[in-house]
């Protein structure tokens, strides 16, 4: 399926688009670590303690890119979320540029009101910028679109690991 963008992309980018909306899944062979990983990580956003969430989600992310057989990464947990008039930034993925290694970022708290994001949002937030990295890194796209594709292997991984 293609959304409406994707009309304005180039030939080149819309056979892109339509690879990465070909792959629906990735499978992970060992999901205990992580299930107990991301239970930890429901309990410590109730917490707020930010340090031990940026532990645990680090510790995701190395699981997953380890078992995928992809490049690691830096994650990094921040407190609220930026916000403009075109809404609120949940998270935000930085490709390796200079020798430095790729970033994610993601937002605890909501730009209103200042509260710990929902945990399920927060999980799927990682997962999302985790997607982009694997575009990237694992499937060798020079770009990353948001597919059905894309929220497809996103929605594997969260499935797999909290389950």
């Amino acid at each position: 399926m293609v959304f409406n963008f994707y009309n304005r992309l180039t030939s080149r980018q819309q056979s892109i688009y339509r690879q990465s909306d070909d792959i629906k899944y990735l499978t992970l062979k060992d999901v205990k670590r992580l299930h107990d990983e991301s239970t930890a990580l429901e309990t410590l956003l109730l917490e707020e303690d930010v340090a031990q969430i940026q532990i645990v989600c680090q510790t995701i992310a190395d699981d997953i890119v380890s078992q995928i057989k992809s490049p690691r990464l830096k994650v990094q947990v921040l407190s609220v979320r930026p916000s403009d008039d075109w809404g609120e930034l949940h998270g935000l993925y930085l490709p390796e540029e200079d020798g430095k290694p790729a970033t994610i970022q993601v937002w605890m708290r909501t730009a209103k009101n200042k509260k710990v994001v929902a945990f399920k949002s927060f999980l799927r937030t990682l997962l999302h910028e985790l997607c982009h990295h694997l575009d990237y890194e694992h499937f060798g796209f020079p770009e990353t679109f948001h597919t059905e594709g894309f929220y497809s292997r996103e929605s594997s991984l969260f499935k797999q690991i909290r389950l």
